[in-house]
């Protein structure tokens, strides 16, 4: 697989997710939803990794692999449905666009990266001042929703930490023995989540939509998704493949618009146009202040 089909594979699913979640979680209660997800992809991961008799190892640096990568999925995945109760599918990806700046903070603790340089520190806070407006509007419209903030908080703080700890391991595997290990590892954890947040299983009430929306999660959200997303990350650094997220947001928030009738109201618009210019900033200012500076000098 070419990195540049698996990166657009991830951008497109990671768009998706945020309205799949919602969706499933309308009906079946959001611990059983992740669950059933989880179950879902890690059987399939396995049928494959048996019949294409993919190494699946387990020696000690193999399953910190495995450790670290589960520690996104299960934190990220756990917490992303709890805080769908409380706020819309685009604010949930707005959210985890924060990501790359969370991962830079992280390499540079872990993985001894540069010290975050001013100009960067700008665009952070412009980021999290355009974030702050679209909560301030989320608290307007349900007041719980500062639940739902901290649930999603958690969620891509871990999921950033995640994703600096696995490029911490060097250790060449296929991104599907990743994948399925991962999976291993972090679905008996969503199973004493849901024991201990719900334990019930009222099937009656499950709608076909919600179903759907599981199965749409656990193929190509969990599946395919993870597997693209660590076979990009074995390649390409940790800031780069969270890039994807500085996309997301926007797809996102149009989707729960458009098929989700999610409310796009100005607070919204520009809290999401401050966040992104400001992702923005911190990826490319550097390099467009450099340019202007040249230009200047001529």
């Amino acid at each position: 697989m070419q990195v540049s089909v698996a990166y657009l594979a991830v951008l497109l699913i990671w768009s998706t997710t945020p309205l799949g979640i919602v969706w499933s979680s309308e009906s079946i209660n959001p611990t059983m939803a992740v669950l059933l997800r989880m179950l879902i992809a890690v059987m399939l991961g396995s049928l494959i990794v048996y019949i294409k008799r993919i190494p699946l190892p387990w020696h000690k640096q193999a399953l910190r692999l495995y450790s670290y990568s589960a520690l996104g999925i299960f934190g990220g995945m756990l917490f992303s449905y709890l805080a769908a109760g409380y706020l819309s599918s685009g604010v949930l990806s707005l959210v985890f666009g924060l990501s790359p700046v969370l991962s830079a903070i992280f390499a540079q603790r872990i993985l001894s990266e540069p010290k975050i340089i001013p100009s960067k520190k700008v665009a952070m806070i412009v980021s999290f001042i355009g974030l702050a407006i679209v909560c301030s509007d989320s608290f307007s419209l349900q007041g719980d929703s500062i639940y739902g903030l901290i649930f999603v908080f958690i969620a891509v703080t871990l999921f950033s930490l995640s994703g600096v700890l696995v490029k911490s391991i060097s250790l060449a595997i296929h991104p599907m023995a990743t994948t399925v290990g991962a999976l291993s590892i972090a679905t008996p954890l969503f199973f004493i989540a849901w024991l201990l947040l719900d334990g019930t299983a009222d099937v009656n009430q499950w709608q076909a939509k919600s179903i759907w929306a599981t199965i749409y999660l656990g193929v190509f959200g969990s599946l395919i998704g993870f597997f693209a997303y660590f076979y990009v990350l074995q390649r390409l650094t940790a800031s780069t493949v969270t890039l994807i997220t500085l996309i997301t947001p926007v797809i996102a928030l149009t989707l729960g618009s458009v098929l989700n009738n999610e409310v796009l109201n100005n607070k919204i618009l520009l809290g999401a146009l401050l966040v992104i210019t400001g992702l923005a900033l911190y990826h490319w200012g550097e390099l467009f202040m450099s340019k202007v500076m040249k230009k200047v000098r001529v």
